[in-house]
């Protein structure tokens, strides 16, 4: 029972408390770079979490038998492996998201949640709990690519998941690199604000 109730906070943490966006402040690169709209921060989001996840899993597997000498090199080459097969199906099945995603697809490799997670967690616990922090970082990462990828594409061309809403013109800025900045500065403001205002347990 105890064991359950560690994995869903270990789960639930990657989602609130430490996602790894709006609270860690990691992988702002591709957060900033390919939210212009919602359907490519999924894209994105989804493609890490795969990554996370796979690799999470192998590295717990094989970590007794890795020398600490090429410990981080190992982990690279496994995180690799998984984004070139992500890089690869999606080229395949959705090109035209392949394309657009463009170079931070295999930056991912390079990604300091994915690197992160393998060093921090999965080389020091079971598989299953692995697992479940490689999905729960997955989720809060392309939760984070979403919110912000549909809140630049409605105030940037008034669609959402290329549904538009309207013929005009939204406000180009959010669709620009700028507006990236704005949008995720906004964000963590009101987070930062809502916890502030959060009551304080007393034991």
């Amino acid at each position: 029972m105890v064991k359950q109730i560690s994995n869903k906070e270990n789960f639930l943490k990657g989602i609130i408390k430490e996602n790894p966006v709006f609270v860690l402040l990691l992988g702002c690169c591709p957060t900033l770079g390919v939210t212009s709209s919602a359907i490519n921060g999924l894209g994105m989001g989804v493609a890490t979490m795969f990554v996370l996840i796979m690799s999470n899993v192998v590295i717990s597997l094989v970590k007794n038998v890795i020398p600490d000498k090429v410990r981080i090199p190992s982990f690279i080459v496994i995180i690799a492996a998984f984004v070139t097969v992500v890089q690869l199906l999606m080229e395949a099945y959705t090109p035209a998201l392949h394309e657009q995603l463009g170079l931070f697809i295999p930056l991912i490799v390079v990604n300091c949640i994915v690197l992160g997670r393998a060093e921090a967690f999965a080389s020091r616990n079971t598989l299953f709990s692995s697992m479940i922090d490689g999905l729960g970082m997955g989720v809060g990462f392309t939760f984070a690519l979403v919110l912000l990828g549909s809140i630049r594409e409605v105030l940037g061309s008034l669609s959402l998941f290329g549904f538009r809403f309207a013929e005009a013109d939204g406000m180009l800025i959010f669709i620009l690199a700028p507006g990236a900045f704005i949008t995720l500065g906004f964000i963590i403001a009101v987070m930062t604000w809502i916890k502030k205002r959060k009551p304080k347990t007393t034991s």
